[in-house]
């Protein structure tokens, strides 16, 4: 009883997800910045250098 009512709370802070199609990005570890795909550098180690 105690977890059902833990969980009845908490879900009156859930938030629906906006665009369910970029979900799998995010799960890839793509990178956003203000709502925007960050597109990486294909030469990475001249940035590191």
């Amino acid at each position: 009883m105690m977890a059902y009512k833990l969980l009845d709370a908490a879900e009156d802070r859930w938030r629906k997800v906006n665009s369910p199609e970029l979900v799998i990005h995010v799960r890839a570890g793509i990178e956003f910045k203000d709502g925007n795909l960050v597109e990486r550098n294909t030469d990475e180690s001249r940035d590191a250098a």
